[in-house]
């Protein structure tokens, strides 16, 4: 590292000193979330903590925005807290505007908006849309921070996103194997799969664990249950 001081005395400063300002904490947690042929099913773990500081192991990380629509959001807690109230003020406005809630790939089109407003400070969140579709479709939207969608049938974020998500490509993409027939997963595989991977990630991640909330969103509305991780 260049030595101001040594290398050129003349332009030290005495008495100067430097001050750094940290605006972003990673408070972990992962969200995992699967689509079938008429549901979605999503799941994101309870721990909010930094370093080895555990704050709490009751943190719900999942929104439901609609009676079709949920988001899951971790990493900087903060920033989540103001991605999502302005999120579900902006679907109440809709809402009184026309009479109707907005269907699930609108929102994740003006959640992609929203990130990318604040591209050059960026919200530090790891974010998981899931849903129906217009189509009765079940539909995962993922981001990356500054606002960029891609739709899938499944996928992991997080601080044990990359862990999670080769299990994903597994169990549900059935990825580079053979003889094997791709066929719609159902309901009861796609929540067992989700609970393996969660469990897997409790094993090798300190920030996720403690239990993990799933919703199940289908025509018949949001369903949600409570599984129990280690919580050491």
């Amino acid at each position: 590292m260049l030595n101001i001081e040594r290398n050129f005395p003349e332009y030290a400063v005495p008495g100067a000193k430097q001050v750094r300002f940290e605006p972003y904490a990673d408070n972990g947690g992962s969200v995992v979330a699967i689509a079938g042929e008429d549901y979605a099913v999503i799941g994101a773990d309870t721990r909010l903590s930094t370093g080895f500081s555990i704050y709490t192991r009751e943190q719900r990380k999942l929104f439901q925005l609609s009676e079709r629509t949920v988001l899951g959001a971790t990493g900087c807690w903060c920033d989540t807290l103001t991605l999502t109230r302005l999120l579900q003020a902006r679907m109440q406005m809709y809402r009184h505007e026309h009479n109707k809630s907005m269907s699930t790939p609108a929102v994740a089109q003006m959640l992609s908006t929203m990130l990318y407003y604040k591209r050059f400070f960026p919200y530090y969140i790891s974010n998981i849309l899931a849903g129906l579709d217009a189509d009765g479709k079940g539909c995962v939207f993922s981001y990356d921070p500054i606002g960029h969608c891609e739709r899938s049938n499944y996928r992991a974020g997080g601080s044990a996103g990359a862990q999670l998500q080769p299990l994903l490509d597994n169990q549900i993409g059935l990825k580079n194997m053979q003889n094997v027939t791709k066929e719609p997963i159902s309901k009861e595989k796609a929540l067992a799969t989700l609970k393996d991977v969660f469990i897997s990630a409790a094993e090798r991640d300190i920030y996720t664990g403690d239990s993990i909330y799933i919703m199940v969103i289908s025509a018949a509305g949001v369903q949600e249950e409570k599984f129990e991780l280690r919580k050491d």
